[in-house]
């Protein structure tokens, strides 16, 4: 009984086919048509409703007027199209609501940290930016993620938003928050001049991958420009590997008890990490350099071969280096010749962030209005110009890196949520931890997988 309740908990955008429309129950899929040039289709968290929710902690906010938004929205562009949506609200609707939204945004890595403490003390913000996955469906639980199905029925958003993005959103068909900003998809961006210049190729094989990085080393060139500080980053080199030789089935295997992650393909993501350190391919000291300080970034601006990182990469590259934007390609993680798993899985998600509700009654009411900001046209080719790609049913975009970018996602096969957000938050910090342990050598490619197996069956074991 629990494994197969587990099981319906998240089985959370994993192996979404395009031929899902053959599929009913729990599982909400993506009418191709409907998404940004025929992406693939994917799967929300299929949870079970959280039964406990009304006897859950009230949400912290008051009775006051002022809606609190935590975001993420300290760097340009995302500043500045998320500070639209409230500037608006302030200027033509709170006249009349009596209520005034205040926007507090945080840097990443530190808005993680800041929410979970405010989450584990029941204190969260009225509104809040989240990744969806395992954390929204503890969110739901605690009562601190509010069901708003019957708001984006009212304000009719389901005509706005793609199906696959507020079925990330959605659990046992419920939704509990609004997709914003983009599609992301992690491939793997490069400066296309410099690789016509150096007479590279686009790698369609991981061998084929490491003979590149083998020349790049050879012209002094380090291959990725990887920024390992918070451990996500390093994550999505794992992930793939994992993927790519394993299939993405492994994770939801792992998580729903049925599988481990002490495997062949595990251990095969470990060696093939930490063979690339002794080779050169990452730069010195990876774990140290952050992401959040746009060192990944500068690697790529100063000559580094590659960087695999998440498709808002676009924006901030266009953003901050328009030069360099003009010449920005992207291409998928490339195919393990012989597997005999999916090579067209991608990792990322069909939204960038997602906004979920810690209020009730008309304040809810009045932070829905806001966040339905963010799905108008107007916000939407916003987004279009700063270089993102919105998961708007309307939203097409002629940016040459994005043409890519949907060339990557119109051969996926599925598309699999980020390992630590699909992960319960206790065992997606243990995998982030450990896996970083790779890139510096201080652990074996086993130890790294038992940890993550250990903390795994630990959480198994409390539900």
């Amino acid at each position: 009984m629990k494994k197969r309740i587990l099981a319906t908990l998240l089985t959370t955008l994993m192996v979404a086919s395009l031929a899902l429309s053959g599929c009913s129950g729990k599982q909400p899929t993506m009418d191709g048509s409907n998404a940004p040039d025929a992406a693939p289709a994917a799967e929300a968290p299929a949870a079970e409703a959280p039964a406990d929710a009304a006897e859950a902690p009230a949400p912290a906010s008051g009775d006051d007027k002022t809606i609190t938004f935590w975001n993420i929205a300290t760097d340009e562009p995302d500043h500045t199209l998320y500070i639209w949506a409230v500037d608006k609200y302030n200027a033509e609707t709170s006249p009349e609501s009596g209520y005034t939204v205040e926007m507090v945004p945080t840097v990443n890595d530190q808005y993680k940290e800041k929410l979970a403490v405010a989450m584990g003390a029941g204190q969260c913000p009225d509104m809040y930016t989240n990744w969806t996955g395992g954390s929204l469906v503890e969110y739901a639980k605690s009562g601190l993620a509010q069901d708003v199905t019957d708001l984006v029925d009212k304000y009719g958003l389901r005509d706005r938003y793609t199906e696959a993005s507020l079925a990330q959103a959605s659990i046992d068909g419920k939704i509990y928050a609004i997709p914003v900003k983009s599609n992301s998809v992690a491939s793997f961006f490069y400066d296309k001049k410099m690789w016509a210049e150096k007479g590279y190729e686009i790698p369609k094989t991981l061998d084929e991958l490491e003979a590149l990085c083998d020349k790049m080393v050879a012209d002094g060139i380090t291959p990725f420009a990887l920024a390992n500080q918070p451990q996500w980053t390093g994550s999505m080199y794992y992930m793939y590997l994992v993927a790519r030789h394993g299939g993405p089935e492994i994770i939801s295997k792992a998580y729903d008890g049925t599988g481990s992650l002490e495997n062949e393909s595990t251990i095969f993501a470990g060696e093939k990490i930490e063979e690339w350190v002794d080779k050169g391919y990452f730069p010195e000291g990876v774990n140290s350099l952050s992401p959040d300080n746009g060192d990944d970034r500068a690697l790529l601006y100063k000559g580094a071969g590659m960087m695999l990182h998440g498709s808002w990469q676009v924006s901030s590259i266009k953003s901050e280096n328009p030069d360099f934007y003009e010449n920005l390609g992207a291409f998928p993680f490339p195919e393990i010749t012989g597997s005999s798993a999916d090579q067209t899985a991608v990792v990322g998600t069909l939204g960038d962030n997602f906004i979920s509700f810690s209020c009730t009654g008309e304040k809810l009411e009045e932070a829905f209005k806001l966040a339905t900001l963010y799905s108008t046209d107007e916000f939407m080719q916003m987004d279009i110009d700063s270089g993102n790609l919105p998961p708007l049913k309307a939203a097409k975009s002629d940016e040459p890196a994005w043409q890519d970018i949907l060339a990557v996602l119109n051969s996926a096969s599925s598309v699999q949520l980020w390992w630590d957000q699909y992960l319960p938050p206790a065992v997606a910090d243990v995998h982030k931890s450990a896996t970083q342990k790779l890139f510096d050598k201080s652990e074996t490619p086993e130890n790294v997988a038992k940890e993550q197996q250990a903390a795994m069956d630990e959480w198994l074991s409390q539900q």
